[in-house]
Formats: structure tokens, C-alpha cells, sequence
């Protein structure tokens, strides 16, 4: 099962893995999108290249999966939510800044539960 995620008026090409039973976003959409990049292949490349950590657990994170595509199902980097997160972080980019920002506050508001059970955000 494929579907397309829209950001920003940009198509981000999606896939339901029915192994873990969790959509999967195409990386290179990602990147390009939040990178303006030409080649958003190279830029992956480049990225790994200054994010040694990112780059020894790529093949975990980043599993192939069939993708749809124009010229028919092609293999293509894929990353759950929680992986693609992981790699917005080593993204120096002014639209991944949010992303990050926003990662920021989950990561202060569930330590703030932690250390007070109390706590409840809206």
C-alpha cells in the first residue's frame, strides 16, 4: 500500500510496512523538501559523511521498501516517524528548524512528567 503525504505543497511519498505495521516516509522527498537540495541523493551522502552515529545505523534506520514511483516500484530509502526525526536533527537547514524545535519541547515535556507525574500538557 503506497500513499502521498503533502507538505508544503510538496508530495512526500509514503508506505505502509506491514512487518512493524508503521507508515514509512521516502528520505530523499524529505530532504529535498526541507533542503531545497538539487541532488537530494548527494546531500544523504554528504550527511551521513558529517554524522558518523546517523551514518553507522543507516541500514536499521533507513530500510529499503517498495515504493511507487512514475516508472513503476523501485526500492528507495524509507524511514518510520521516529527515524525520520533522527535524521531531521543532523539537517542544518532553516525548514528543519522547526521540526527540531518542536522535537526539543516533547523531548522538555516528557522529562518534566518524568520528574513530576503530576504534569499534564494539553
Amino acid at each position: 500500500m503506497s500513499n502521498i503525504k503533502l507538505f508544503e505543497s510538496k508530495q512526500i511519498r509514503t508506505v505502509w510496512n506491514e512487518d512493524d505495521q508503521k507508515w514509512y516516509f521516502v528520505v530523499e522527498d524529505i530532504v529535498l523538501i526541507l533542503t531545497e537540495s538539487n541532488d537530494p541523493k548527494q546531500y544523504i551522502k554528504r550527511m551521513r559523511k558529517r554524522d558518523v552515529e546517523l551514518a553507522k545505523g543507516w541500514v536499521q534506520i533507513v530500510p529499503p521498501l517498495w515504493v511507487e514511483t512514475v516508472g513503476g516500484k523501485q526500492k528507495m530509502g524509507c524511514a518510520n516517524a521516529k527515524s525520520l526525526l533522527r535524521i531531521i536533527q543532523s539537517i542544518p537547514s532553516p525548514k528543519a528548524e522547526p521540526f527540531k524545535l518542536w522535537l526539543a519541547q516533547v523531548g522538555s515535556d516528557r522529562l518534566d512528567e518524568i520528574e513530576n507525574p503530576a504534569i499534564v500538557y494539553a
